[in-house]
C-alpha cells in the first residue's frame, strides 16, 4: 500500500462514520444539540465537510464542490457561500437545518468522490510538496490532508456520539 491508498483508505473511513452517524435521522434529531451552546450533527457533518472541501479544493487547484455543483445554493444556508463554519457561534450552529439526512450525506459524498479521486493520483513527491510556509515546519500536502484526516474523523465522532445519545433518550 502506497500513501495515496493509505489516504484514500483514511477517507473512507470518515465517510463510513458519517453516513452510521447520520443515517436514519429526522430532521429535528440533526439539528438537536445537547445544550444551548452544543454543536449538532448537522452542522458538525456540514462543518467537516466544508472544511475537507475548502482544503481539497485549494491543495488541486479546483473550484469547491460546494459552489461548483450547486450545494450551497442547495442547502440555502445564511452565510457567504465561502464560509466553512470556522469560529461560528451558537446561533450560526442553529442556523444549519436540513430537512432529511440524504442533503447531508449527499453533499458528503460528492466531497469524497472528488477527495479520493485526487488523493488517489498523488505520488510520494507530490505530498512532500510545501503548501503553507506559515509554519515552522513549513506545512506539506502530505500534512495537510492528514491534518483533514484527523479534523474530519474528531467531528464524525462528535456526531455520532451526539446521535448515540438521542437515540437512547
Amino acid at each position: 500500500m502506497n500513501s495515496a491508498e493509505l489516504l484514500a483508505d483514511a477517507f473512507g473511513r470518515i465517510q463510513e462514520t458519517v453516513h452510521g452517524a447520520v443515517e436514519g435521522l429526522t430532521a429535528d434529531e440533526l439539528a438537536a444539540r445537547l445544550d444551548a451552546e452544543a454543536n449538532s450533527i448537522a452542522w458538525l457533518v456540514w462543518h467537516l465537510t466544508r472544511i475537507q472541501d475548502d482544503h481539497v479544493a485549494d491543495l488541486a487547484g479546483t473550484e469547491q464542490v460546494w459552489i461548483a455543483q450547486g450545494w450551497a445554493d442547495r442547502f440555502q444556508l445564511p452565510f457567504s457561500a465561502s464560509a466553512t463554519g470556522y469560529g461560528h457561534k451558537g446561533d450560526d450552529v442553529a442556523a444549519v437545518r436540513v430537512d432529511s439526512p440524504e442533503l447531508l450525506l449527499d453533499y458528503y459524498d460528492a466531497v469524497h468522490a472528488h477527495t479520493v479521486a485526487y488523493v488517489r493520483g498523488l505520488s510520494e513527491a507530490d505530498l512532500d510538496r510545501v503548501v503553507d510556509e506559515n509554519w515552522t515546519p513549513a506545512v506539506t500536502q502530505g500534512v495537510r490532508l492528514v491534518s483533514v484526516v484527523s479534523d474530519d474523523l474528531q467531528h464524525a465522532g462528535q456526531a455520532a456520539f451526539i446521535g448515540g445519545v438521542l437515540r437512547r433518550r
